[in-house]
């Protein structure tokens, strides 16, 4: 991979992956919630589960989607539930406890993994980049620096954004900040979906 295009896709990798989105805003409020080693299973998930998913678009899984279209919307539909229901569930999160107590967890690790496949910001993430930076003439390698990019860059970025929910622990003790705090999570995660909703038209 040329090294020009290597740093276009640095770039790309960095602010696709910094940026608000669904991962990002429920790990925020996993961060606030459960605190920072709590939330480790569901940030590898997201990291781990987003390679796997490049690899597997990659190597062929679009083609799927290219030959069937009506499974792309299948998929928009089933994003658009499942994020409604998640947001639900982040509106209606109790207060934060000093302790681990509670029946309240975080995401696991294989939760978190399968919920890319239906992210769309991960689907638009993946296409865009697998479209935009793989050299055809080298297809596999490029991919293959392609997933170890996004990995090594993902998960600092959405590690970020836990820890910035740690940070806002202390300040969110008070039910009446917790729960506005909350309403806000949902209500962005929510508004992530604006665009899938444009693009069921």
């Amino acid at each position: 991979m040329p090294l020009d295009l290597l740093a276009a896709l640095s770039v790309f990798a960095f602010v696709a992956s910094i940026t608000p989105g669904p991962n990002n805003i429920m790990l925020l409020a996993s961060g606030v919630k459960f605190g920072f080693v709590r939330t480790l299973p569901h940030m590898l998930g997201v990291g781990i589960g987003f390679m796997i998913m490049i690899t597997a678009v990659g190597l062929g899984i679009d083609q799927a989607f290219k030959a069937f279209p009506m499974l792309y919307t299948v998929l928009k539909w089933v994003s658009v539930v499942y994020m409604v229901w998640l947001a639900w569930k982040i509106a209606n999160a109790g207060p934060i406890k000093g302790d681990a107590s509670g029946t309240d967890k975080p995401m696991t690790f294989l939760a978190a993994a399968l919920f890319q496949w239906v992210n769309p910001k991960a689907w638009a993430m993946i296409l865009t980049a697998v479209t935009a930076y793989t050299v055809p003439t080298n297809f596999l390698v490029s991919l293959l620096i392609m997933t170890a990019i996004f990995g090594a860059i993902n998960i600092p970025c959405i590690s970020c954004w836990t820890g910035f929910g740690v940070v806002l622990r202390d300040m969110l003790r008070d039910p009446s900040r917790v729960k506005l705090f909350n309403y806000t999570m949902a209500a962005l995660l929510i508004a992530s979906l604006v665009p899938v909703l444009l693009g069921l038209e």
